[in-house]
């Protein structure tokens, strides 16, 4: 008479427990140790490569997502316990919409907001990197300033260059509202020919962002640190009592 063998129990633990330590070992590579700190007051907000707008852009390319970004955003307006924002940017730029977008939400914060402006800031990267309380920019770092641009299928009629032009007065109000720089000087740098191969706009470079008026000072994450914690102390005395203006 032949007996059903019974599945031993310890040998399926046995097994569950092997499997899910891989999975971790697994889950674990390529991770480096970051010191956490467990109450800080300032949030970190990063926006690197490409920013991606409504259109999905090939998985090759490192984007922001300006749909991952508006919700931290939103939280760090509405956390009371976050007192500060620091947003770093090294992009290339993107979609000007979706570059605006953000750019308008840092700029609308009530809480204190700095950027800094490492590796580049290019094309529509320059809203937002002015959109802050205060701008810093590395000494090595640049900024592309250049008109805007359609890429894909152009419907050549008088109503799209009209569109065109509407979209770029948009940047430009939006960047001389927030910096020093004058509506001329910055249509002089956006529409100049020769700096760039084969194009036309401005390659700007750390102490020259400063001098034309677009970035406040030329300086490195210690900088702006220090400078977000000092805002944070004048927000604070500005509103003892914890009163947010909105």
């Amino acid at each position: 008479m032949n007996e059903n063998p019974q599945p031993n129990p310890n040998q399926d633990q046995g097994k569950d427990q092997k499997g899910s330590g891989i999975i971790e070992k697994i889950q674990q590579l390529g991770q480096t140790n970051v010191p956490q700190m467990e109450q800080s007051n300032i949030h970190v907000l990063t926006i690197i490569g490409q920013i991606e707008g409504h259109m999905q852009l090939p998985p090759q390319n490192k984007t922001t997502k300006y749909e991952h970004i508006i919700p931290q955003l939103v939280a760090a307006e509405q956390n009371p316990k976050i007192e500060g924002l620091l947003i770093i940017l090294n992009t290339v730029g993107g979609d000007v919409e979706a570059g605006l977008a953000l750019a308008e939400m840092i700029s609308s914060m009530s809480k204190p907001t700095v950027t800094l402006v490492l590796g580049g800031g290019h094309s529509i990267g320059v809203p937002i990197a002015v959109a802050a309380n205060f701008s810093y920019i590395a000494e090595t770092a640049t900024m592309t300033i250049h008109p805007v641009r359609l890429t894909g299928l152009v419907i050549g009629v008088p109503q799209t260059f009209e569109y065109l032009d509407k979209m770029q007065d948009r940047v430009i109000n939006f960047v001389t509202r927030h910096s020093g720089i004058s509506e001329e000087n910055f249509k002089e740098l956006m529409l100049s020919k020769g700096n760039l191969t084969r194009d036309i706009g401005t390659n700007v470079i750390g102490k020259d962002a400063v001098s034309y008026g677009l970035i406040n000072e030329v300086g490195g994450i210690g900088q702006a640190l220090s400078k977000l914690n000092e805002l944070i102390d004048q927000n604070k005395k500005m509103h003892p009592n914890g009163d947010v203006i909105q």
